[in-house]
């Protein structure tokens, strides 16, 4: 009850000190723009033009600010476009001249005003009638006390005109206190819908279009950092064993003749060094989709990678769907990575997943009861997780306190 009121009161405020800041935003906006169209030839008119949109920009920003209250949303604010680096004083001076959000904001300015005014007339009759008709019988006691008016026993229902009226004003009155909250909300958001279109529309497409470059940006990254970790194992491990390898057996061929018990040596020596290496690429591999992953999907690659993990593993996948490949693959890489972390610093002694979808999300949550202390920006792989997530706008988010447990959630879209 408290927060409905709360949001009737901030709708109530922005439409009613809203519309006396419309009729004076919109008067100072029409004068500057006549003002400087009329004197535009003789360029008296373009620094008033741009004085114009600098005050369409300060009403625009007052209006950022109430609609972060009305639309329960962070303020937005768009990117101007800055004066070049070393423009002389005229041209920083007409500057917003040249910035398309000046122009919106000036728009804004203007076509503001009629949605003002319907927004104030909204609010102010759905606030009267409630009030007017639930106070309705003490207008009665005070017109009852003129001479000449209502009476005491008309006051009190006994007379038929007034008590029939007052039932239907109380009954009018209830009915639009009921709806009220509704009214006003529906009045703030026809302002605040016009305010949104042409204050923060524009912003929040550049925003998305930013966040999809820096997802496209950590992805480039993440895959880049992946080769270059893939590149540096291989050449120094298995590289250098099959060097090695080589060098064995190359000194067998030479034992064979004359010392068979040394080249038999030499060669059992080979073959551990051969599994040993195969076992490295066994696990290099890891970092490459698997045939299982494109073939059967998520739950038989999840259980793939649960089974070859040394710390015991609990798998709960409540999904069988196929979903992209991008999406396949960033769980996959978040579970690969998050279990060779689990065995190598988590100290832990067993280890938890579970992939359900939720709605469009598909959420995976893996917790183990080790030492804690992971963090994204310590490293340990998080970092690189959380870059491949961002492509494909995915989050990643770490809870692990020192001592333990640690809990990773991701959260990736895929509706």
């Amino acid at each position: 009850m408290r927060s409905l009121m709360k949001r009737v009161l901030l709708d109530t405020r922005y439409t009613t000190v809203g519309f006396p800041t419309a009729v004076i935003g919109f008067s100072l906006m029409i004068a500057g723009l006549a003002a400087g169209l009329g004197t535009a030839v003789v360029w008296i008119g373009v620094p008033l033009l741009a004085g114009t949109l600098m005050t369409a920009r300060g009403f625009a920003d007052a209006e950022r600010g109430w609609l972060s209250d009305v639309l329960k949303r962070p303020p937005v604010r768009p990117r101007y476009k800055p004066a070049p680096p070393g423009a002389g004083r005229f041209r920083r001076l007409v500057n917003p001249l040249t910035s398309g959000q000046s122009w919106l904001d000036l728009l804004h300015g203007i076509l503001n005003l009629p949605f003002a005014i319907i927004a104030f007339v909204l609010t102010v009759v759905f606030w009267a009638v409630p009030l007017a008709g639930l106070t309705y019988p003490l207008y009665g006691v005070i017109t009852s006390r003129i001479p000449g008016n209502v009476e005491l026993p008309e006051l009190l229902g006994l007379g038929t005109g007034y008590g029939t009226n007052t039932v239907f004003y109380l009954t009018l009155g209830a009915i639009f206190a009921l709806i009220m909250p509704f009214g006003v909300r529906g009045a703030a958001l026809i302002r605040a819908g016009l305010g949104r279109a042409l204050l923060t529309g524009v912003a929040e497409l550049q925003e998305r279009i930013d966040d999809l470059a820096e997802g496209r940006a950590a992805a480039v990254s993440a895959e880049a950092n992946a080769l270059r970790k893939l590149e540096r194992d291989i050449h120094d491990g298995p590289q250098q064993r099959l060097v090695s390898l080589a060098m064995e057996l190359s000194r067998a061929q030479r034992q064979l003749q004359k010392d068979p018990a040394a080249a038999q040596a030499t060669i059992s020596s080979a073959i551990s060094a051969t599994r040993e290496t195969l076992d490295e690429l066994r696990a290099l591999s890891r970092g490459i989709a698997p045939p299982i992953l494109s073939d059967r999907g998520l739950a038989p690659a999840l259980a793939a990678l649960a089974g070859r993990c040394t710390v015991p593993v609990e798998l709960d996948v409540q999904t069988v769907e196929r979903y992209q490949a991008a999406v396949e693959n960033a769980i996959y890489f978040v579970v690969a990575e998050t279990l060779t972390n689990v065995a190598k610093h988590s100290r832990a002694t067993m280890c938890s997943i579970q992939l359900a979808r939720l709605g469009n999300i598909l959420m995976l949550t893996i917790g183990d009861d080790g030492v804690g202390g992971a963090h994204v920006a310590k490293g340990h792989g998080l970092a690189g997780l959380a870059d491949r997530l961002r492509a494909v706008d995915g989050e990643l988010t770490v809870q692990s306190p020192d001592g333990g447990p640690t809990v990773i959630m991701a959260e990736v879209p895929c509706g």
